[in-house]
């Protein structure tokens, strides 16, 4: 191993050890600008590899930035509270039918909010409004682990469900449309084997009934009607916002920016946030930084030769068929995002994709299998995604202790087999298309 491929992985390996370990407190953005100064000062990338880098990112950090502003002044209006009460009515007192209701609100939370927002937003509520009904502990921990787990697994329908998607799409060049139309059926292969697993594995710790009239009223918990009715116009408007932009080849961030800052506006005339505090302190700002800073390292990996050794992997794979290139590259992807986490293994198997020099088709159907990858991967280690990581905090907060031994062993068993079961859907949906 000569100099400069020590010194990259050298820099990558420790500073994605800081951006784990976080020690007091140390923000994810500084370890990645760390990083990201140390890899330019020793030669690993140049300014033209930040250049390229921040080209490639951008998109993807402006646009998942938007997406958290606007789930949380949802969440501080009651809509995600809104939204499950209404489930847990509906269940109409079935343990079981809640549970698979509360799946499919995290799935559509997750599809049109990103996997943050279903995991950090939906869990805190859920718990609550499951202790609220009096239940033992042992039957609100199937709940609490349903909506982290299905945050991810279902996280793979639209370009901005994920910010591993952005990413990917950003690179790639696949426009919004396309890539709906190619991963919303494995994401249904997806959220089938999710709740398959889920209630296999839990089945004996979900609860038979409950008395739904311990519930509050949907409605006694929105806090602002008006900003309510403006996010369900401002839904319709995205998502016409989103085919224009498909037409016009207008960056997503930007059709998601727009929304953001009227939704913003309307709540800030309304005086029933304070937009300071969410604008300055509680949007993920750090994120940006650390996408770009983070990215920059990776790059480091690539100019010293080893994405072109991971390209080689992914080329035996593929050479026995699209099959196995798609389950191959894929759990490349879950590997690496399990063991390093998931936004450094997106970049670097997108990298090895295109080292291998496969024609405009074929990369495109790999990069799906590398979004799947680096969307379920994380489920099996509790550092495999920076989510499950804030997740825990969160839960860990309101006196759940979920340990990385117990995350682990829960992971390992429930991710693989959603992971192949949804390689197979996109395999299958790509042969059919």
């Amino acid at each position: 191993m000569d100099l400069q491929t020590l010194l990259a992985v050298s820099i990558f390996l420790l500073t994605l050890i800081f951006v784990i370990w976080q020690p007091k407190d140390l923000s994810i953005g500084w370890t990645a600008t760390v990083g990201a100064v140390l890899a330019l000062l020793t030669g690993v990338v140049s300014l033209n590899d930040v250049w390229a880098v921040v080209k490639i990112v951008w998109d993807a950090t402006v646009a998942f930035v938007g997406i958290i502003f606007i789930s949380l002044i949802l969440d501080k209006i009651g809509f995600f509270e809104w939204s499950a009460l209404h489930m847990m009515k509906r269940a109409d007192g079935n343990g079981r039918k809640l549970f698979v209701y509360i799946i499919l609100l995290g799935a559509l939370i997750a599809a049109f909010f990103a996997n943050d927002g279903a995991a950090l937003m939906l869990t805190p509520i859920v718990y609550a409004k499951i202790k609220h009904l009096g239940l033992k502990d042992r039957f609100v921990l199937p709940f609490i682990m349903a909506s982290g787990f299905v945050a991810d697994t279902t996280s793979l329908p639209l370009v901005i469900s994920n910010l591993v998607n952005i990413v990917t799409a950003d690179f790639f060049g696949i426009r919004f449309i396309e890539y709906a139309f190619k991963m919303i059926i494995p994401n249904i292969f997806s959220l089938l084997a999710t709740l398959i697993v889920l209630y296999l594995f839990f089945k004996k710790d979900i609860v038979k009934e409950y008395d739904p009239s311990l519930l509050k009223n949907p409605d006694e918990v929105i806090k602002d009607w008006f900003i309510f009715k403006i996010a369900w116009w401002l839904g319709g408007f995205l998502l016409i916002g989103f085919v224009v932009s498909e037409i016009y080849h207008i960056p997503v961030s930007i059709i998601i920016t727009i929304g953001a800052v009227v939704l913003g506006l309307a709540t800030y005339r309304e005086k029933i946030v304070d937009m300071k505090t969410l604008v300055f302190k509680e949007t993920p700002w750090k994120i940006v930084v650390f996408s770009i800073g983070m990215y920059v390292v990776v790059y480091g990996l690539k100019n010293v030769g080893l994405t072109s050794e991971l390209a080689k992997f992914i080329k035996d794979f593929q050479s026995y068929g699209d099959l196995s290139g798609i389950i191959g590259t894929g759990i490349i992807a879950a590997v690496l995002s399990a063991i390093m986490n998931n936004m450094p293994s997106v970049m670097v198997v997108d990298l090895a994709i295109t080292d291998t020099g496969f024609k405009e088709s074929v990369q495109h159907i790999l990069a799906y299998a590398n979004i799947i990858g680096c969307d379920l991967g994380p489920k099996i280690t509790p550092i495999g995604s920076l989510a499950t990581l804030l997740w825990l905090h969160v839960l860990e907060q309101k006196g759940i202790k979920i340990s990385w031994g117990y995350y682990f062993k829960v992971g390992i068993i429930l991710t693989p087999p959603v992971l192949l079961f949804t390689l197979l859907g996109l395999y299958l949906w790509n042969q059919l298309i």
